[in-house]
Parts: C-alpha cells; structure tokens; sequence
C-alpha cells in the first residue's frame, strides 16, 4: 500500500522552482506531483513569496532515483563553478555541518562541500557521508517536544466546546514527518499523542454537549 503514497520529497517558496524540479522528474520518468500549500491569507498582503510553499512529492521508492538524479547533474556542473561561489568564504566546520545537515541544502552545495574540503586537505570518504547521513536520519526521527502551550490551549478550546481543540488533538495525534530517505515517523512524543487523543475526545463530547445545550435554550 506505501508504494502507492505520495510524501515530501523537496519544499520551494518559489513555483518555478518546483516546477524546474517537476520537469526533469518528468523527464527522466520519475512519477511525482507538485502540490501547493501556500496559505490561503496573507497577514501582510504584501503577497511576499516567502510565504508561499510549494512541494514536490514523490513515491518513497523513487526518493533515492531522483537523489541520485540530481548528484549526477550537480556533479557535472561543479566543474563550471566560479570561486567567487558563497561556498568558498565558509570555514570547515561549516562545509562539514553541510555535510551533516544534507537535507538542508541543495545537491550542488552537497557536493561542493566535499570537493572544497577535499581541497584543504580534509577528505571525507563515502562510508563516512554514509554514516553522516544515517546519524542525520535518526535525528530527524525522533519526535519533537510538543509546546506546553498549545496542550494547555487544547484543552481549554475543547472545553469550551470549540471545533480548535478537536483540530489540535486530531494534529498531536496524526502529524507525521517524512525523512530524506522516504520513510515517514510520528512527530510527536507518546505522551504528546496521548495528550492529543484526550483533548480530541473531550473537543468532541463538548461540542456535543454545548450543541444540546443551545438547541434546548433556542427552543
């Protein structure tokens, strides 16, 4: 069944950009699509790109083909690189935390990295990218701490019988975070998810309470 769904592969603020991804997927038969999950208001109606968001996703099974895809690409064009490249002004604990944090950066950068450290002196051999890349992973896996603000918030929207409390318990329980690698974890703690199936239940019994209770006071 997992063969069939679509997760994250990349995130974009810009649609051309995703689009640019979308079409060399397109053409080397990598099935995808491109969904956009820019929000609806702006608060600033200055219709700034930054807040809009756009994503490539991909099935789990086609994430290392297009990984492999875009390094093969990448590697053919740091050859053309100019030295005036940002890159180049980093020290080695940055170029290194680039390694560490690959999925924070695009392919290029990924791979120019290696080639400037390997320039100082400091070449870092595959094994040793593989296990940054596993010690990254089991990073990302674990599930991140829920803010005591938003349980305290659930539950008092809950009890106050607004549809809120249900959306955020329904959220602590349900979030999922997909990793580079396709493989998609809970993203919050037990106890998070526990927290979030007691204000779901008490959001929903509320509403239906208040809801008793305002048709008997209508009528």
């Amino acid at each position: 069944m997992t063969e069939h769904i679509f997760l994250t592969y990349q995130k974009f603020n810009y649609k051309g950009e995703a689009a640019e991804l979308g079409d060399l997927l397109a053409d080397h038969k990598i099935e995808h699509f491109i969904e956009d999950t820019s929000s609806s208001f702006d608060p600033s109606f200055s219709n700034n790109e930054l807040n809009k968001e756009f994503r490539i996703k991909l099935k789990k099974q086609d994430f290392e083909k297009a990984d492999k895809l875009l390094l093969a690409i990448s590697a053919d064009q740091i050859s053309a690189i100019d030295k005036d490249y940002y890159l180049f002004e980093f020290s080695d604990e940055e170029l290194m935390d680039i390694l560490k944090k690959s999925d924070e950066w695009s392919k290029f950068d990924y791979l120019l990295a290696q080639k400037i450290l390997k320039g100082r002196g400091q070449e870092i051999n595959d094994k040793q990218l593989e296990s940054l890349r596993k010690q990254r992973i089991e990073e990302l896996a674990k599930p991140g701490e829920y803010q005591k603000s938003w349980i305290i918030a659930g539950y008092v929207f809950s009890f106050l019988g607004g549809l809120m409390g249900v959306f955020i318990g329904w959220h602590l329980i349900s979030y999922k975070k997909t990793l580079p690698n396709g493989d998609s974890v809970y993203g919050y703690t037990v106890e998070g998810r526990k927290h979030g199936s007691n204000i779901l239940l008490l959001g929903i019994v509320s509403f239906i309470i208040w809801l008793f209770i305002r048709t008997i006071l209508n009528n």
